[in-house]
């Protein structure tokens, strides 16, 4: 995890739309920017989903949610589709903002290792600078404990 108090990197990825964005056009908003493992599984649909019920109290506080996997963005538009998803997904293929946010980590299933991205989520502040990091969150929590703190 990247330390609080630093400079959160810049990134330029294609959205669910194919628009391309990049953090430097949300300066004078706070960004709950989350990193999943993998669209429509149980537990990355189950944060999705309350992310976006919870997605109008974030806007409230004048903060924007960003989701990112190294899923397509043809996938990211499914998922948004199925979930009726109301913030922006980014596509990550070539883990840029992944590695360049240190979530990209060896990982074990049954003994297996391989690299994945753990569940992690980084709170920014209005001038980009990290307010929170918290890895290997759970799912099912994240949405409501990110909201927790940008209401602090």
């Amino acid at each position: 995890m990247l330390e609080v108090g630093s400079k959160a990197p810049d990134f330029k990825l294609p959205d669910q739309n194919g628009e391309i964005r990049k953090l430097s056009d949300f300066k004078g908003q706070k960004v709950v920017l989350y990193f999943y493992p993998k669209d429509m599984t149980s537990g990355c649909s189950k944060q999705a989903c309350s992310f976006g019920e919870l997605y109008p109290h974030f806007t409230e506080k004048n903060a924007v949610v960003i989701g990112v996997s190294k899923d397509s963005v043809a996938s990211h538009k499914k998922f948004e589709e199925k979930f009726n998803l109301p913030f922006i997904l980014l596509s990550d293929p070539d883990l840029e903002a992944i590695q360049a946010y240190d979530v990209w980590k060896e990982k074990s299933n049954y003994g297996k290792k391989y690299m994945g991205i753990v569940r992690s989520t980084y709170l920014i502040d209005e001038k980009g600078k990290i307010i929170k990091a918290l890895g290997n969150v759970k799912a099912a929590d994240n949405p409501s404990d990110m909201l927790k703190l940008v209401n602090e």
